[in-house]
């Protein structure tokens, strides 16, 4: 089977990245250390080429047509150990763990399955770095800061563990079927290990109806004298919106209500 015959499957998601400046980007933007690569969704190889050319790489295909196509393009990279293909679904193998050693996700995520993914590799302790393309609109998410329209829990969790940042957005021209949406290429880079899941629940009720006031959204599952004590101690207003309060403040308030 050579790539030319390959059709995208709509049920994996999968939008081939053919653009080669982009994939160059991808590698420059790599952290810099000795950690391996984790791949998901390596799809026809084409930046799994670029990646076995600088460290090893662990690959999840879940697609086995693609899986024979893989093993037999990096038949070499595969002998000599600078890749090993898992064929199967990296959400059924992946335990608290992916795998035993540290390594960097770098990947074009199919979208459906993206969100899920980061924040299975932001709980995993083994995982330092996350460089990943995903649908604009999810990257962005990821990436916001306080006050902006679009912070939300994925901004807060992420800025728990570490910073996030755009290396570049990518127009649907770059990809094979084209997908509909724009997408981008973001980096996290952890510092610590993901919040507990207490401090998440906290999250999801806080934003549960963003346009509505943080207090009213917590109001509906924590005690509201025990709210108000906490605004007034951290200084927040009663008429305060969830993504306008710092994520430093959201684990204060969380201490608050806890305690």
């Amino acid at each position: 089977m050579n790539t030319h015959n390959v059709v995208a499957k709509k049920k994996f998601g999968q939008n081939f990245l053919q653009d080669q400046e982009v994939l160059r980007k991808i590698v420059e933007a790599m952290p810099k250390n000795d950690n391996k690569i984790v791949e998901i969704g390596p799809g026809l190889g084409d930046l799994t080429k670029f990646l076995v050319d600088v460290k090893s790489v662990e690959a999840f295909e879940v697609d086995t047509d693609l899986c024979k196509l893989l093993q037999s393009k990096f038949e070499e990279e595969i002998n000599t150990k600078r890749l090993h293909i898992n064929c199967g679904d990296v959400l059924e193998a992946w335990q608290s763990e992916l795998i035993n050693e540290p390594y960097d996700l770098v990947a074009n995520l199919p979208y459906y399955i993206a969100t899920n993914i980061i924040l299975k590799a932001l709980a995993d302790p083994m995982c330092k770095n996350i460089l990943v393309m995903v649908q604009l609109e999810v990257a962005e998410k990821f990436c916001a800061n306080e006050g902006e329209k679009v912070f939300g829990s994925l901004g807060v969790i992420t800025q728990s563990v570490g910073n996030a940042r755009i290396i570049v957005k990518v127009p649907p021209t770059a990809f094979d079927p084209q997908p509909k949406v724009d997408s981008a290429v973001f980096l996290i880079q952890k510092q610590r290990d993901r919040s507990d899941k207490d401090f998440e629940e906290l999250l999801r009720v806080a934003f549960t109806q963003p346009r509505k006031t943080l207090m009213k959204n917590l109001s509906a599952k924590y005690e509201k004298q025990r709210l108000q004590e906490a605004f007034n101690d951290l200084e927040l207003l009663s008429t305060i919106r969830p993504h306008q309060v710092s994520t430093k403040d959201y684990h204060q308030l969380y201490k608050k209500i806890k305690n």
